[in-house]
């Protein structure tokens, strides 16, 4: 994970200050911005045949615009009205396999001391539709539809988080097109970071899970497998059966041989 804190600028400079990044995730925070940045994500992607970069500015991101270098021109990625919005994550496709470059261009300002233009990215490698890093660009969209049982084996092996557990409440954001699923947690199987904790009060562990408002997620009774994988901090749900027909699925595809991994059932 690439942390590039605290950029800043010269005054008295005309020269374009110039950043690698050379983590396929991370962040970058440019203080005071003026003039211009230009960033090169250029990551050791070298088997990667084609690379989709996500962007999501910060809350507070102000005094900057983003844009994408692509032969020589520069096409707008997000606008400094669009970073301010909360849960804006933009998404487009690179056309060079090892090396991106964005460039930061400073709004006109007069006063640019309490401004910082900062965000997240991530860098994925699409070179084959089966690879882990397509499902995960793709994860959102397709997880609409239950999994089948292929998808399902899948996802225990290759989700950044495995938990089962009960649905506590479902809530909708209409604005940002997002829902949010409150989970109580009886075991965590696997996490990539600490989204699912222990409550101090009452010894719980809980988490949020985020889907797309299209998919309808409605408060269900009964325990579930939650699986999916993270996107800047937040869960985003995948496949999500009942954890007993989970059980009756992985049963039967051990029993075959035709589990892809082996999974703590106790």
């Amino acid at each position: 994970y690439c942390l590039d804190s605290g950029l800043s600028w010269e005054p008295r400079s005309r020269a374009v200050e110039q950043v690698h990044l050379r983590c396929t995730e991370g962040s970058l925070e440019w203080m005071y911005p003026a003039r211009a940045l230009r960033v090169v994500l250029e990551p050791n992607l070298s088997s990667a045949r084609h690379t989709t970069v996500c962007i999501k500015p910060a809350s507070d991101f102000q005094g900057a615009s983003i844009y994408v270098e692509r032969a020589g021109q520069l096409h707008l990625v997000v606008s400094e009205a669009e970073g301010a919005r909360s849960h804006h994550v933009s998404c487009f496709s690179a056309h060079t396999p090892q090396r991106v470059a964005l460039f930061l261009q400073a709004s006109p300002q007069r006063d640019i001391s309490r401004r910082m233009a900062s965000f997240q990215y991530e860098l994925l490698s699409n070179q084959s539709a089966a690879g882990p890093d397509f499902k995960k660009m793709v994860l959102v969209e397709a997880m609409c539809r239950p999994c089948d049982n292929v998808e399902l084996l899948m996802a225990i092996c290759s989700s950044d988080f495995v938990v089962k557990g009960s649905i506590r409440n479902v809530s909708h954001d209409s604005e940002n097109h997002m829902s949010q699923v409150d989970v109580s947690i009886q075991k965590v199987y696997r996490q990539k970071n600490r989204i699912f904790q222990q409550d101090e009060a009452s010894g719980e562990w809980r988490g949020p899970i985020r889907t797309l408002l299209q998919c309808k997620v409605k408060k269900g009774g009964g325990d579930f497998l939650f699986t999916g994988n993270e996107h800047f901090g937040e869960a985003w749900l995948g496949c999500a059966p009942r954890f007993k027909d989970f059980m009756f699925i992985y049963r039967a595809a051990r029993e075959r041989g035709a589990n892809p991994c082996e999974f703590q059932l106790n």
